[in-house]
């Protein structure tokens, strides 16, 4: 009998099982070139297919010198012109050879029929045996971590409970873990059940039934690593204790979720969960992964990126219509852009997004997306913390007066993001000048901090524009900046006929009020003690240090009893001054004259 194995079957080291058999034995084995090319190519880009199939060549190498199958290697490599032609070439040498082709490539297995080849078809088989990963995993453990030349550890318990336990008090080594791999690899392609997610040089991702494996050698890690993670629980959405009015929402009213929370916190566990109750409401549910870990039911089927394109997936999924699509995990810019697109498709979109808190899993739109239009991708915000429901979130779009500010002619398009529960507003999120700004506003101290801090910044950027030697010291009230600066300056800031301070006003949304310093009356006033300047000198600037405990405090600049200048302290405790400003010219001046340099808070 002679039998001529394709790659895949090498791959799969299912050659030596089928040549063990009584009814295959003295079997002449016939290997091309092609063949032994193509899984040299892959061992040579890391990638575990190719050592997996030089492992089966060994194996049958073995086989042959115990005289129970003949192993010969025929044709040459010159015969490949692309290995996208390897299959024709295992073809035609099953035909000249007038032997078996042996395959677990289900198209390979067709053609070879069609052209009247015999063909032995290897189908994946449902496998029941336990694996040597299964047996570091117990009722208890969420996922396990094996490196050479470290002990097995594994994280137990679930989620907000996790601890990292040792296995064993004895090493893992690259021997000893490169079999575990191979065994999974092998598994994973004749089990229907698991396959290989991702194959890159140095890194594998395997979906083991419910177990993702992830597989790390070098040159992608500096040693060899294997990283096992299942769920340890299933959970419906019963179980998250939901109330009436959230339950209702997804019910009747969420068609875009933001499922956040830190990693290991349980966003997927919950994003199952969701996807599941969609299923038993009569809706279509489909999902986008990389790779495919979510435990769902047969009813929903999984997809992966097409030719390695979320994007294209997103197409088809736009073809299929689903009623709800969950995508784990939107990430990069482009996953954003496609949640989006798909939302504004009239697609129900749940995203699971890592964040912190509720509000950064928003914040991650903002760029990403324009502003007017985040309401209408996302309308519900669930933060996960410790395996439940800690935070939820409503947004809606506004046009209004900004909480703080009191102006009517302040209005601008504003997302109030409510607290879903009580539907108090926790965060603003407008434009402020050219920047957006994410405004707390159930702390009404941070709040009004905050937003004064940001006009102060936005007012002097404005003016350095116009005088970029100036210095001014700007304080901000009710939607009103008054910004006291050198006389010399005040008539170019505001600008023939007010024009430079109704285009200032008009970008900040803000009433601004310019005066000179002389103005800043000093009756009524309350100074601090004296702090003592140490000035450093770089290439364009003079550094006045006074300290970081006095970071954000204002300050009276003093040259001995002369009093020079009013500033705000920087978060590094310094104030900045050009040199060649007055400002500058009074400072050199008095440490040329011994005058003593000094600051004083001011109180007013």
């Amino acid at each position: 009998m002679i039998i001529v194995p394709d790659t895949s079957v090498l791959i799969d080291g299912r050659v030596k099982e089928l040549v063990d058999k009584t009814e295959y034995r003295n079997s002449r084995v016939i290997i091309h070139e092609a063949v032994i090319a193509e899984i040299e190519n892959q061992a040579n880009m890391g990638r575990e297919s190719g050592y997996k199939g030089m492992g089966e060549l060994n194996n049958l190498r073995r086989i042959n010198d115990k005289g129970h199958i003949i192993l010969e290697f025929s044709g040459s490599r010159k015969e490949i012109v692309q290995f996208k032609e390897i299959d024709e070439i295992i073809r035609n040498t099953a035909k000249e050879k007038n032997g078996i082709l042996v395959t677990s490539d289900k198209i390979q297995a067709n053609i070879a029929k069609i052209k009247g080849i015999e063909v032995i078809y290897l189908k994946k088989q449902k496998l029941k045996r336990k694996l040597k990963i299964h047996k570091f995993f117990d009722d208890t453990t969420m996922s396990v971590h094996l490196r050479d030349r470290i002990p097995p550890m594994a994280k137990k318990g679930k989620p907000g409970e996790i601890r990292l336990v040792k296995i064993s008090e004895q090493p893992s080594n690259e021997r000893e873990l490169q079999d575990i791999s191979e065994e999974i690899l092998g598994f994973a392609r004749v089990d229907p059940d698991s396959f290989i997610e991702i194959e890159r040089e140095g890194a594998t991702v395997v979906q083991l039934g419910q177990v993702r494996i992830a597989i790390a050698r070098p040159p992608f890690s500096d040693g060899y690593e294997i990283t096992a993670v299942r769920p340890i629980t299933e959970i419906k959405i019963e179980d998250y204790d939901l109330s009436e009015k959230l339950l209702s929402r997804f019910k009747k009213k969420a068609e875009g979720i933001l499922v956040s929370g830190a990693p290991g916190a349980g966003k997927s566990t919950f994003s199952t969960a969701l996807a599941e109750f969609y299923k038993s409401q009569d809706k279509i549910v489909k999902t986008m992964e990389s790779p495919r870990d979510l435990l769902v039911s047969d009813g929903i089927t999984q997809y992966a990126p097409l030719e390695g394109d979320m994007e294209k997936t997103a197409d088809i999924l736009l073809l299929v219509r689903p009623d709800y699509t969950i995508y784990d995990e939107v990430r990069k810019t482009k996953d954003f852009k496609i949640f989006a697109d798909m939302r504004l498709s009239g697609v129900g979109m749940v995203g699971v997004v890592h964040a912190t808190k509720g509000i950064d899993a928003i914040e991650r739109l903002i760029g990403r997306v324009e502003l007017g239009m985040i309401p209408q991708i996302v309308d519900t915000v669930i933060f996960i913390k410790d395996g439940s429901i800690n935070k939820v979130y409503n947004l809606k779009f506004k046009v209004k007066v900004p909480t703080g500010m009191v102006e009517a002619d302040l209005a601008r398009p504003v997302i109030e993001v409510n607290n879903f529960e009580n539907n108090k507003i926790d965060y603003e999120i407008y434009t402020f000048g050219d920047q957006t700004v994410v405004m707390p506003i159930k702390d009404k101290k941070e709040r009004i901090t905050s937003l004064e801090k940001l006009a102060g910044e936005r007012v002097s950027e404005e003016i350095k524009k116009i005088v970029p030697k100036a210095w001014t010291d700007v304080s901000v009230n009710n939607s009103r900046a008054t910004v006291w600066v050198e006389e010399k300056f005040i008539p170019k800031i505001i600008g023939r006929g007010g024009k430079n301070i109704a285009k200032m006003e008009k970008i900040l949304g803000i009433s601004i009020d310019i005066r000179g310093f002389e103005e800043k009356s000093i009756k009524n006033r309350n100074y601090g003690k004296k702090c003592r300047v140490t000035i450093k000198e770089t290439i364009n600037h003079l550094h006045l240090v006074i300290g970081e405990k006095n970071a954000g405090k204002t300050m009276r600049i003093y040259s001995d009893d002369e009093e020079l200048f009013i500033a705000t302290i920087s978060r590094k405790g310094e104030i900045k001054i050009e040199k060649g400003s007055d400002i500058a010219k009074n400072i050199v001046g008095g440490l040329a004259s011994q005058n003593q340099i000094y600051a004083r808070e001011e109180n007013i």
